[in-house]
């Protein structure tokens, strides 16, 4: 049985599953935070659990994508006992859906007691886009639109709108003229040639700031130990809505407590959630149907 109470992660090492330099802003926040050593598993191939470029689709979900890299990074150093992997989803946000949104998860495993916790972070504002081109000019004006050089760019070729899964991709194009010979390759093969922002985190300094918040959130959540039984990673599991309106008094969607859980004994307790007693009448069911 574990004493939480005299376990710590300072001083500790920790392995990191990535191929795109995200040890820049994962490492430092983690020791800073915590006292953990984070070093990247370069000898893994994380594109393996899926690439944004469509090359190897992701299965499954965001947090079992993680995992894998982790399991996998296990299995190269059986040594280590800590391991760290981020993983990044991106599309329409579910309230405004012509705007994207992405979500990164920074997750952390200690396999000698089984301890999971996951740090995240919600990008209102990623760089992730793309655009269908049949010309160097408008590459030229996509590029100028997302920050390129600065942000990566991948070039592929266009098949009804979306990427061509068999066609041709180039990914490492540094400056204006080697984009535009992409897009000119791309063009004798094809009437028109799909550009996406790259969102490998190495080429995607917007990405790099996401995961960086993720990693912030990690620590928080590492931080926050259980009253009980002093475990890591107590932390909000659940949101009751329930605030009162202003105006008529009655229970609205607005969150009135927040639950905190352990997962080690299971030991629960409830909290009000931050903010005022009673919302504005506008965003009541009742008075604002």
């Amino acid at each position: 049985m574990v004493d939480w109470s005299r376990r710590t992660y300072r001083g500790r090492s920790a392995f990191l599953a990535t191929m795109h330099y995200k040890e820049r802003v994962i490492a430092p926040t983690l020791r800073n935070g915590v006292g953990l050593h984070v070093t990247p598993s370069s000898a893994l191939d994380t594109d393996q659990f899926g690439t944004f470029s469509g090359e190897r689709p992701r299965t499954g979900s965001a947090i079992e994508a993680a995992r894998a890299k982790i399991t996998a990074g296990l299995s190269q150093s059986p040594c280590a006992a800590i391991g760290l992997a981020s993983e990044g989803s991106f599309g329409p946000d579910p309230n405004v859906p012509l705007v994207p949104i992405g979500r990164e998860i920074v997750l952390f495993f200690d396999s000698e007691t089984g301890l999971e916790v996951i740090g995240t972070a919600t990008d209102h504002e990623p760089c992730f886009h793309h655009a269908c081109v049949s010309n160097t000019q408008d590459a030229a004006a996509f590029a100028d639109r997302v920050g390129f050089p600065e942000h990566g760019i991948i070039v592929c070729s266009c098949l009804e709108g979306n990427p061509d899964p068999d066609g041709l991709i180039f990914k490492e194009s540094d400056d204006l003229e080697s984009l535009q010979k992409s897009v000119v390759s791309v063009l004798k093969e094809s009437q028109s040639a799909f550009l996406q922002t790259d969102m490998r985190a190495n080429r995607n300094p917007t990405r790099m700031k996401a995961i960086g918040a993720a990693t912030r959130d990690l620590v928080c959540r590492l931080q926050c130990r259980c009253p009980s039984c002093n475990c890591p990673g107590f932390y909000i599991t659940e949101w009751r809505p329930g605030r009162t309106c202003n105006w008529c008094g009655l229970p609205t969607r607005i969150v009135e407590l927040e639950i905190l859980t352990c997962q080690n004994c299971g030991h629960r307790e409830e909290r009000r959630a931050a903010g005022p007693d009673r919302v504005d009448p506008a965003l009541c069911d009742y008075c604002n149907p």
